[in-house]
């Protein structure tokens, strides 16, 4: 089990945790909308560390925008495994390609 599945383990287990006693269960206590504000807050703060080179900070960044990335994939119930599911069906595929098979 990788990282990436660990922490979405970890997460799940405090959707029903008290939110007073975890981030998480905060987080998505305050429902999938808030979640995805928080991912894209992380995702501009990562931008911009990217944006002026700050490689330490991206690193944090990083970090910040994959685990919001996974809050907000479970304030949804869509499982990790569907998003890497998708990914290998896409391996191989050109990017142009895979835009234009997709459905409107």
């Amino acid at each position: 089990m990788s990282i990436l599945h660990d922490l979405e383990q970890v997460i799940l287990s405090r959707k029903s945790a008290d939110p007073d006693s975890s981030w998480t269960a905060k987080l998505l206590s305050k429902g999938p909308e808030k979640c995805a504000e928080k991912f894209g807050e992380e995702a501009i703060e990562a931008i911009i560390a990217a944006v002026k080179n700050d490689r330490e900070n991206l690193t944090y960044e990083a970090a910040d925008v994959l685990y919001h990335l996974l809050v907000m994939l479970a304030a949804r119930d869509v499982a990790l495994d569907d998003v890497l599911t998708e990914l290998a069906r896409r391996q191989g595929l050109s990017g142009i390609a895979e835009k234009a098979a997709r459905k409107p």
